[in-house]
C-alpha cells in the first residue's frame, strides 16, 4: 500500500531533487512563469505554495526557512516583498498549471507553471518589437 508516500521522486536522489525544485521555484519567483515537464511542475507547485505561505507569515524565522530551502537571498526578498503581499487575500491555490502539449523530441508532457494573481511582464523580445 502507498499510504503516506507523497514524495514525487522524479528519478533523482534526494539532494538532486531538492536542489532542482529549489532552483525551479527561484526561477518561478524571478520570472513569474516557467515552462517544464508536467511531473516537475506538479512537484514544484507544492514547494512554491509552501514558500508563499512562509512569505505571508513574514517573520524572521519564516525568512530563514525560505532561504534554507531556496538558497537564494534575492529570490526570497522578491518573494517576501512582492509575491506574498499580492497573495495576501488568497487562502491557497497561488499557482496554476497550464498543459502545453507534448515535446517534439521525446514526447514528454509539457506544462506552464505560473502565479495566479501576479501579472507577467512581457518577454524581452516582445518589448523590443514594441519599441
Amino acid at each position: 500500500m502507498r499510504h503516506r508516500k507523497k514524495t514525487i521522486k522524479l528519478g533523482r536522489d534526494s539532494a538532486h531533487r531538492k536542489a532542482m525544485l529549489g532552483n525551479m521555484v527561484c526561477s518561478l519567483i524571478n520570472e513569474k512563469r516557467i515552462t517544464t515537464t508536467l511531473p516537475k511542475a506538479r512537484a514544484a507547485r507544492s514547494l512554491a505554495e509552501k514558500m508563499v505561505t512562509l512569505g505571508k507569515r513574514g517573520d524572521l524565522h519564516a525568512r530563514r526557512q525560505a532561504i534554507s530551502r531556496l538558497r537564494s537571498q534575492d529570490s526570497v526578498y522578491e518573494l517576501f516583498s512582492t509575491i506574498a503581499p499580492a497573495m495576501s487575500e488568497r487562502q491557497g491555490g497561488y499557482t496554476r498549471i497550464i498543459k502545453k502539449g507534448k515535446r517534439s523530441s521525446d514526447a514528454s508532457e509539457m506544462a506552464i507553471l505560473e502565479w495566479v494573481d501576479v501579472t507577467v511582464a512581457p518577454a524581452k523580445e516582445e518589448a523590443a518589437v514594441a519599441e
